[in-house]
């Protein structure tokens, strides 16, 4: 699963999609993939009910 975080990090960066909605069960996995992109800093995240986070790409 990690792969596939990391691809969808990626994805999200080059603007291929517009947000990544990681769930509570699967947030472990996604915080290790997010801490192994340099680009993590522009990686933002919003709460939402039920403990699922949207992350978008953070432009400058």
């Amino acid at each position: 699963m990690d792969d596939d975080y990391a691809a969808k990090l990626e994805q999200l960066k080059n603007g291929e999609i517009e947000e990544l909605k990681v769930t509570p069960e699967h947030f472990m996995t996604f915080q290790t993939a997010l801490m192994n992109v340099p680009y993590r800093q522009r990686i933002v995240g919003q709460a939402d009910r039920g403990g699922e986070i949207t992350y978008h790409y953070q432009e400058d």
